[in-house]
């Protein structure tokens, strides 16, 4: 049951565009206690049917520019080998601690965000 919880929350999660994979990560490793190379090799294998759903739906929406995408795409293919490569070669202890500072730094700039569209808003009743 708790397998079930964990991908409909990881899948709503990912359907916004805030990456799922995050919280699966976080999810299987200290709910099911799996392995962090393990939870982050589950990851991959869920990101790529809901990243299927979202490109088309997206595609449908007209809201994907094919140029910009491709050319990501491809360095991001390279990056992907490097990344897996590096995780292979790195302790599980060390995998976690740089997760956690790459979750920090996400968490810091999403508030850092929303202070700053909350400033625009606030100035902009203001005048």
């Amino acid at each position: 049951m708790r397998e079930i919880l964990i991908g409909a929350v990881s899948g709503i999660v990912s359907g916004t565009g805030m990456g799922g994979g995050t919280i699966l990560i976080f999810l299987l490793t200290f709910i099911c206690g799996l392995d962090q190379h393990i939870a982050q090799a589950t990851n991959l294998v869920f990101f790529i049917p809901t990243s299927i759903v979202a490109i088309i739906v997206n595609l449908k929406n007209k809201y994907i520019d094919l140029k910009l995408a491709t050319l990501i795409s491809i360095f991001g293919i390279l990056g992907a080998i490097i990344g897996a490569n590096l995780s292979f070669q790195t302790d599980v202890k060390t995998l976690r601690r740089l997760f956690g500072i790459f979750l920090a730094i996400i968490a810091i700039h999403e508030i850092y965000t929303i202070i700053k569209e909350n400033k625009k808003v606030k100035l902009s009743k203001n005048k």
